[in-house]
């Protein structure tokens, strides 16, 4: 049998291909992986001999292709997981969901103006209001999901899953542009930071010679 293969994006700018991924590794499902380089002239035709829309990450199991990181992830989580990739109970897994989905489709902000950079430092760059919102959203996303849920475990409900493999660019993001944490979010970021699967991409994202020059170009005012 053939094992499936997630063609990705650079590690240290791809926070979509990162949440796969990372749910793979962490669960210890075996995959192949092709990785791509973004913002190169290149990329749109190689993207598009892996996925309908041109991007990353794709997931190609057999015959089945899939374009989506949540989609992924889903699917990952009844093909090998077991259903472990949510919670048990149904009042707790569709809270899950429900924090998973904002994250998958909110948060604009915060994306465009602290985009992905694993390698970044902070060096007092700063946003505006919006993205500020974000962040303050975040925060109190978790802390009610940790209080509420979280017992039993270092992350958002408890165990590692899926919403916790979704949140974990934004982990990256809050740490390289020194975001200011409350408690909560401090402690589960380190949980996150300590996962053997994330500590793995972020190391070979420093290993990584592609640069994207627009990201890497941030920095603070002056």
């Amino acid at each position: 049998m053939t094992r499936p293969v997630l063609v990705i994006g650079n590690r240290n700018y791809s926070s979509w291909s990162l949440r796969p991924w990372l749910l793979l590794r962490q669960f210890g499902v075996e995959f192949d992986e092709v990785v791509l380089a973004l913002d190169t002239p290149e990329f749109a035709a190689q993207a598009l001999r892996h996925s309908p829309t041109g991007k990353v990450p794709a997931l190609r199991d057999g015959d089945l292709v899939l374009w989506d990181s949540l989609a992924i992830c889903e699917y990952a989580n009844e093909r090998w997981l077991g259903g472990r990739g949510w919670p048990a109970e149904l009042p707790r897994r569709a809270l899950a969901r429900a924090a998973a989905a904002e994250m998958h489709s909110g948060f604009a902000a915060l994306r465009t103006q602290l985009p992905m950079n694993s390698r970044r430092r902070p060096d007092g760059y700063r946003w505006d209001a919006a993205a500020q919102r974000d962040i303050d959203r975040v925060q109190a996303l978790w802390r009610s999901l940790r209080r509420g849920h979280g017992t039993g475990g270092d992350f958002l409900f408890g165990d590692f899953g899926i919403v916790d493999a979704m949140f974990a660019p934004v982990a990256i993001r809050f740490d390289g542009y020194g975001v200011a944490l409350d408690d909560t979010a401090a402690a589960y970021l380190q949980a996150l930071s300590a996962l053997p699967a994330l500590r793995q991409w972020r190391q070979a994202a420093e290993q990584e010679s592609a640069r994207v020059a627009a990201t890497d170009a941030l920095c603070r005012p002056g």
